[in-house]
């Protein structure tokens, strides 16, 4: 007989270790199956381990330029070996704490490859080749997406990578291309940029960061241009061959021109592919896009008694979105099933944040200020820059700067966009506005603290509407 639950959770990334435990905590029987690693993706090889090697990098860079403080650091050397494995070790601690986590609320772990073979069925494959059959009044797909790879650059570990080899190097790149500047490329080009490699940035669109405010863009790109490393925008790459030595690439410029140049290593980071192949959608008729399951705002399919969460689902493509998918479709499972004290609500993409961590850091919420026009709203948006803010001056950290979106006739927050020190820290004052509804007349009437870099927040609202005080 099979083993049945309330809830099966089919992996265990950020969105379904946390739907398991919201479903577990309003009382369902729940299980989860994964086929890796307990924690998926980000905890074992993207989001925490990355900013374990930034965070070294942040600081063999701060240490590179202690004399601006006063202080002498000479002799400063890295050890690669070192910085990998403080990275890999933060990943096991964290993976550590989701097997403590699952155990703590009494849900059943599966480790193997899952299968939906029939509503309410899941087929569970383990690493022996054996295969057992769950059931379940409700199952959450939740298995994550994988680096999508480009038909002629391959990777292949040693000279060709992806964020997997880029976080686990053997040996440290002397000369790097990284094909693509959203938040995966941008942010290896800046670790591997302040470890003092030689690194260019090629990126289709006209701007790197494309997803994010015009300004952000340009200051980026000024920023890491002054950091040395080179950025080539409307440009792609055509061909690259590896061997032994090195990477050949072809490069097609802004102008047209195919030029081939010389590389270590390469970095693709040209997006991601949702994993939902051979899950069994086809036989219980479950929509997908492109690969991408079809959800309504609480996480349903079109398939009763199937849910999905998570990067296999549209964007954006966030672990954080993951997390709060998860407690909304466990929540809403809950209320099906008979549970009248909870009330879950739907997710609206225009309150989640996004945070890149390279070196100026960027943090957005909401609407750019061009798409803010180009939806039919009248805008007022207001800039401030760090370097009129006390504590960046003081930090050393005196560039970047704080834009503001507000819509006109009504005063409502539209967007938030950051770059500079720490502002992964500070949108979340954004993102709490917005999701109260905040005008500009609130946030004029917060007191910010002296002295803070969230001092710029307060500013460049009150710039919007020309109030601005330090500039």
């Amino acid at each position: 007989m099979a083993d049945t639950y309330d809830v099966i959770v089919l992996g265990s990334g950020p969105g379904g270790y946390v739907a398991a435990i919201r479903a577990a905590q309003l009382g369902l029987k729940t299980a989860i199956v994964e086929r890796e690693l307990l924690g998926g993706i980000c905890l074992n090889w993207g989001c925490i381990p990355t900013k374990a090697l930034l965070r070294s990098a942040e600081v063999f860079h701060q240490m590179q330029h202690a004399k601006n403080y006063g202080l002498a650091a000479d002799n400063i050397t890295a050890d690669l070996a070192a910085i990998v494995k403080r990275s890999r070790g933060v990943a096991a601690q964290l993976n550590a704490g989701v097997t403590h986590l699952m155990k703590k609320n009494k849900i059943t772990v599966h480790m193997g490859t899952g299968k939906l073979v029939a509503k309410g069925k899941l087929a569970v494959t383990d690493k022996d080749g054996k295969t057992a059959e769950l059931g379940a009044k409700h199952i959450i797909v939740a298995t994550g997406a994988r680096a999508r790879e480009l038909p002629f650059a391959k990777a292949d570990g040693k000279r060709i990578w992806t964020y997997r080899h880029a976080m686990t190097p053997s040996e440290m790149p002397t000369k790097l291309l990284v094909m693509g500047s959203g938040a995966i490329g941008i942010e290896f080009a800046s670790f591997y940029n302040d470890m003092g490699v030689d690194v260019t940035v090629v990126e289709m669109l006209d701007r790197i960061v494309p997803v994010e405010d015009k300004d952000v863009s340009a200051f980026l790109e000024k920023a890491l241009t002054k950091q040395g490393m080179k950025i080539m925008t409307g440009a792609g790459v055509e061909a690259i061959t590896a061997n032994d030595k090195g990477v050949k690439a072809k490069i097609k410029g802004k102008d047209g021109k195919v030029v081939e140049h010389d590389f270590s290593h390469v970095i693709s980071a040209v997006g991601i592919v949702p994993n939902t192949e051979e899950i069994g959608l086809e036989a219980l008729g479950i929509k997908a896009d492109r690969g991408f399951i079809q959800i309504d705002d609480y996480g349903r399919t079109n398939a009763a008694g199937i849910w999905a969460i998570g990067d296999c689902t549209p964007g954006p493509w966030l672990a954080h979105k993951a997390s709060h998918e998860g407690v909304t479709a466990a929540e809403s499972i809950a209320k099906e099933l008979g549970n009248k004290d909870v009330h879950p609500h739907g997710l609206d993409r225009n309150n989640i944040p996004g945070c890149t961590y390279c070196h100026p850091q960027i943090a957005s919420v909401g609407m750019t200020e061009e798409k803010a026009k180009e939806a039919g709203y009248t805008v007022k948006a207001g800039t401030f820059p760090f370097i009129g803010n006390g504590k960046a001056i003081a930090l050393g950290e005196p560039e970047g700067f704080v834009k503001t979106v507000f819509d006109a006739k009504t005063g409502e927050l539209l967007g938030a966009h950051m770059i500079g020190a720490e502002v992964t820290e500070m949108i979340q004052g954004y993102v709490v506005g917005k999701t109260l509804e905040t005008t500009e007349a609130e946030l004029m009437q917060t007191v910010f603290p002296h002295p803070t870099i969230s001092e710029a927040m307060h500013e460049s609202v009150l710039a919007a509407y020309g109030r601005a005080i330090h500039i």
